[in-house]
């Protein structure tokens, strides 16, 4: 048996305020191209499938479209989890439907785990796999505020809940299906010990990011498929939990990374293998970074080089001790007849320390969270009262989430 593992498509991202439709319409042709090519069984999405809850409309036909597509390939059985970027009542909206073309998504968990267990049958109705398809578990799945309870105490009993709710599946999955011979594979959308990640993500709880080890997996899944890291990588050396990472760069921190999807092939319960398979570059992504007239250099040598796809977008830092009057309209006027788009100038100043050297955040580039852990640091709030404003904050989050679904 083959099986595709994505995640982290975020349809629907701006980035700094540039659309990316035609990126993510070439990469989901691409992976439908894959997908025809390689002709797995399965395909699992861990989570983010869109970048925001309220998705714009062309993101919503990009999606739909491509679950359309998938009925003329060999590719019968799919797994979509929702992840944190992701609206549990918009993804749980048409699942019913979608069930009916084997295509199962779980936005949220619910009361009953049970309903996370999801089988893969032929049209005989043999039982071909079993997926534990665990979605980005929020607060209110993994605990139960306690009066008094401070940071740290809070931040246990997320990673306890955490380590339950995969023992409970895990249980589950071994005493109805241990015995089966079919592939039995877990989903997570959290942050694993030990995973790199290309830039800086924030937590999606509160606490360090060591939300949950490898070794807290219960051994009957023959793999875990995970999503949030946007790096492809193993977890704790262990080459059946895995991180499939995004399908196109996110950020400039990531265009050194080789984007892909994973190709797992199965024999009965048997991970034989596991391929990557590389993402295409479908438009470039280029920081440079020097002196002014080092930067003005670099600028002229890519715009002479001639290059397929879609035009690049440039970041430039200019490492400096001085003002440099209009770097700006200097730096667009140099590139103005060349095939990039320059998106972002920054000024790092030379004679700074190095940890302050970091250029300041374009408030796009963040999420809600790191904006308010900024916004209490910016009143001088302090760091023991930080966890405990963090919590509410993500309290009323939760709430209000909950008013809008």
């Amino acid at each position: 048996m083959k099986i595709i593992h994505t995640s982290d498509w975020h349809l629907g991202q701006k980035f700094l305020y540039n659309g990316r439709e035609e990126e993510h319409q070439l990469a989901l042709d691409w992976l439908l191209g894959a997908i025809r090519e390689q002709q797995p069984d399965g395909l699992i999405v861990a989570g983010d499938i869109f970048d925001i809850g309220n998705p714009p409309n062309y993101a919503r036909r990009m999606y739909y479209r491509f679950l359309t597509q998938l009925m003329g390939t060999a590719c019968r059985h799919v797994v979509i989890t929702g992840g944190n970027h992701d609206s549990p009542s918009m993804l749980n909206a048409p699942r019913e439907l979608l069930q009916a073309l084997n295509i199962y998504v779980v936005g949220e968990a619910s009361e009953d785990i049970r309903d996370e267990i999801v089988e893969w049958r032929d049209e005989s109705g043999q039982l071909l796999a079993v997926v534990a398809a665990v979605p980005f578990l929020r607060d209110r799945d993994l605990h139960y505020s306690v009066s008094g309870e401070g940071g740290p105490g809070r931040v246990e009993r997320i990673k306890e809940g955490l380590r339950r709710h995969y023992q409970e599946i895990g249980e589950i999955a071994e005493q109805q299906y241990g015995k089966a011979g079919v592939p039995l594979i877990a989903t997570g959308h959290l942050y694993a010990t030990g995973a790199e990640a290309s830039d800086k993500q924030d937590n999606i709880y509160i606490g360090n990011k060591e939300n949950i080890r490898a070794r807290d997996f219960p051994k009957v899944f023959d793999y875990v498929a995970l999503g949030h890291i946007h790096r492809p990588q193993e977890v704790g050396g262990l080459g059946h939990i895995r991180y499939s990472g995004s399908l196109l760069p996110l950020s400039f921190s990531e265009t050194k990374d080789e984007k892909s999807i994973y190709l797992l092939e199965f024999e009965g319960r048997k991970l034989k293998g596991v391929e990557s398979l590389p993402v295409p570059a479908f438009r470039r992504l280029k920081t440079i970074q020097g002196t002014l007239e080092e930067v003005e250099a670099a600028l002229l040598r890519f715009g002479e080089k001639e290059r397929e796809g879609l035009q690049p977008w440039v970041e430039v830092l200019v490492e400096t001790g001085r003002m440099i009057p209009q770097l700006d309209k200097r730096l667009h006027e140099l590139t103005a007849d060349m095939d990039l788009e320059l998106l972002k100038i920054r000024i790092l100043n030379d004679y700074r320390a190095l940890d302050a050297q970091a250029p300041a955040p374009e408030l796009g580039e963040l999420e809600e969270l790191e904006v308010f852990k900024m916004r209490c640091q910016s009143f001088g709030s302090p760091p023991e009262e930080l966890e405990e404003l963090v919590e509410t904050f993500l309290e009323l989050r939760d709430w209000m989430e909950e008013l809008e679904e």
